[in-house]
């Protein structure tokens, strides 16, 4: 069958961090307490940090076993609560949030070969998505605004949005429905071997491993065992992939 559609992951696939992780870290728990004391809440600031992240980090081990994706915004809901604050309004909370991601948005950077690339499958009648592991839905649809790739999505989803994560079958099975298409009509690419390509594996999904920023532990720990079916370093280098694959298939 022919290639008609490509789900891209987004972190490290077509954009890239090009930041200070701790220095992040700091000024996006400053921005999540500003944004509550903004708003009348009389934190004791350091103690709510640090609860929030040992919660934080807690939740981000465990959806790493079930693949299940709470949301960063549930995480909050229940630091508030555990420090006396239980009908704290959502526009707070929503606000305190994007106080939290404003610190790192700044710093994803689209890869230099994004916009390029997603016109030339645009061009070719390949419809693109994007399937984003990530516990915040509003960070991710920033983060592809500030890309400016909206105009070349038909859809977006997040694990915050669908609560399962890759590579859970369920939330390519979604984005399969969403397309009206077989697995086999259609391409994932992502830079995660334990999510992207397992999950695309699992599903029937033709896998595309993208490496130009897949050298991780992660990946290193599981290169043996899970194999994609296509690797590509750049993004640019996808077009031609499937203009071979779809040349193969017919």
């Amino acid at each position: 069958m022919t290639i008609k559609a490509v789900i891209f992951d987004l972190g490290n696939t077509l954009l890239y961090f090009d930041g200070n992780w701790p220095e992040v870290f700091s000024r996006a728990n400053q921005g999540m307490t500003d944004s509550l004391v903004q708003a009348g809440l009389a934190l004791d600031r350091e103690q709510f940090v640090k609860d929030f992240r040992e919660r934080l980090d807690a939740y981000h081990n465990q959806r790493e076993i079930d693949f299940l994706e709470l949301s960063t915004a549930r995480i909050l809901e229940d630091t508030l609560a555990a420090h006396g604050f239980l009908s704290v309004r959502e526009k707070v909370k929503m606000e305190a949030l994007a106080g939290l991601y404003a610190a790192s948005q700044e710093f994803w950077i689209p890869e230099e070969d994004l916009i390029p690339t997603m016109e030339a499958l645009q061009l070719s009648g390949i419809r693109m998505g994007v399937i984003s592991n990530a516990g915040d839905d509003r960070d991710v649809q920033t983060l592809v605004d500030k890309a400016r790739i909206r105009p070349y999505l038909e859809y977006i989803l997040t694990s915050a949005a669908s609560g399962m994560r890759k590579p859970d079958h369920r939330i390519f099975a979604l984005g399969l429905q969403f397309f009206g298409l077989s697995p086999m009509e259609v391409v994932m690419v992502g830079d995660t071997l334990n999510a992207d390509i397992l999950g695309a594996n699992l599903m029937g999904i033709t896998s595309v491993w993208i490496t130009r920023r897949a050298d991780t532990a992660n990946n290193r720990a599981v290169l043996e065992k899970i194999k994609p079916n296509a690797v590509i370093e750049t993004l640019a280098d996808l077009p031609e992939l499937l203009r071979s694959l779809n040349n193969r298939e017919n």
